[in-house]
């Protein structure tokens, strides 16, 4: 029963090998390539949500004793500082994944779906979000060498621990545009959310069927 839930929550997930797809040795690397990028970003989903859980937990600790029992965590500063860096990285780099950040369409919008002056904005995106993910893979690994000596006042652990979100964000976000630009990853392959309505196709959908309605 245990293995059965596991195995309905990995397909649901996208957490296992489409064998339909496997069609040749190509597409099987390809999917393999795909199912590679899906649970890395399980794990660093489960990462983020775990450091927000203990963030909110220890802040609440923290509040309760030194308002209750006049007293408090010495290292209740750091640690929740620690993880709202390391949640934020990680959501900059979810969000990426599935096109999620706010973005001004006005002007993609006036263009044909499906048309050449929109795959080039959809690859000129693409390629700028992976100009970001390369820059804070490069210099977060530059700037965690150089901050390798020290340590934190409270933890007393390595001060580079505080930065390797950067690097860490860096990567996923690296990697998922150079699928996206390859074409292994189609960008309707959504993990985290459902695909955006487009209010200016349904509108004009809207006033055709009112025009032929009118007829």
């Amino acid at each position: 029963m245990a293995k059965s839930s596991f195995h309905s929550w990995a397909v649901k997930n996208k957490l296992v090998l489409d064998k339909k797809k496997c069609t040749s040795t190509g597409a099987t690397i390809k999917q393999g390539i795909i199912l590679v990028n899906h649970w890395c970003h399980r794990i660093l989903l489960s990462i983020a949500q775990i450091s927000l859980i203990i963030m909110l937990l220890t802040v609440f600790m923290n509040v309760v004793l030194r308002y209750c029992f006049n007293s408090g965590i010495t290292w209740a500063e750091e640690i929740p500082r620690l993880l709202v860096t390391l949640f934020t990285f990680l959501a900059c780099a979810i969000g990426c994944r599935d096109h999620m950040h706010i973005s001004v369409g006005i002007l993609y919008n006036r263009f044909k779906e499906g048309g050449k002056v929109r795959k080039f904005l959809d690859i000129l995106s693409d390629v700028a979000v992976l100009l970001c993910g390369i820059a804070m893979l490069y210099y977060g690994m530059l700037y965690i060498i150089r901050l390798r000596p020290g340590t934190l006042p409270m933890t007393g652990w390595p001060t580079w621990l505080q930065y390797i979100p950067a690097p860490i964000a860096g990567f996923l976000m690296t990697f998922d545009q150079i699928l996206f630009l390859c074409g292994i990853v189609d960008p309707k392959d959504l993990l985290y959310s459902e695909e955006e309505i487009d209010y200016a196709k349904l509108v004009k959908e809207n006033e055709a069927e009112a025009k032929e309605g009118a007829k």
